[in-house]
């Protein structure tokens, strides 16, 4: 068996379509996932990258895309109110369910559809306290999202993000390697089933090519 860590963000739609689209795309594999909360703000500073929303033009294709996404796959997905939000009480919140940085399937979809569900206020108070008691029995003791606990494994679970070669969410990791992105995950796939063009060069050569562009000074 496989094991997989899934790392998100519930500020990414594309998070939200991976996590209903996993099952069905490894479906028949043995494998397991513990799904790990990262900060993407955090991934995305490490290498400069405005993401999406910080391109405009951009931002509204990205949310047109996820909505068209959406409807192809069959996953309910209404935008928040507004959009990028910043995530660390949600974070907060599912890390308060954790003791090692991990988060089940549960948590994650219950935060997930508290998002991209609805197209309310992500983090309208009222709906903030009703996610907390949606999560009451998983929260583990003395923790809530406003504990020292949480905030110390949302750090440590992004760091180790970082270190393993994260820069974005969705992200898969398994055996040292790391799949971006929703439309990774037919190649995900196609690993964990042997596929042997993983045994030549393909997957390694290509961080050996050199740039064409001037250094940066």
């Amino acid at each position: 068996m496989k094991h997989i860590t899934f790392y998100l963000d519930f500020v990414s739609p594309y998070a939200w379509l991976a996590f209903e689209r996993l099952p069905e795309a490894l479906e028949g594999l043995s494998y397991s996932v513990a799904y790990q909360p990262v900060l993407l703000g955090a991934l995305l500073q490490q290498h400069a990258n405005p993401g999406p929303a910080g391109i405009v033009p951009k931002r509204a294709w990205t949310y047109r895309h996820v909505t068209w996404l959406g409807h192809a796959q069959g996953t309910p997905l209404q935008m928040p109110a507004r959009h990028p939000f910043n995530p660390l009480p949600l974070l907060r919140q599912a890390l308060a369910c954790s003791d090692d940085g991990a988060i089940n399937r549960y948590v994650a979809g219950t935060v997930l559809r508290h998002v991209w569900q609805g197209g309310h206020d992500a983090l309208d108070p009222e709906r903030l306290a009703a996610l907390a008691a949606d999560l009451a029995e998983q929260i583990r003791p003395g923790q809530d999202a406003n504990s020292d606990g949480p905030k110390a494994l949302l750090r440590a679970s992004t760091e180790a993000a970082q270190a393993a070669g994260v820069f974005g969410v969705p992200a898969f990791a398994v055996d040292g390697k790391v799949f971006w992105g929703l439309d990774s995950l037919p190649m995900l796939r196609a690993y964990l089933e042997g596929d042997t063009w993983f045994d030549g060069p393909g997957w390694n050569a290509v961080s050996q090519l050199p740039s064409g562009l001037p250094a940066k000074s």
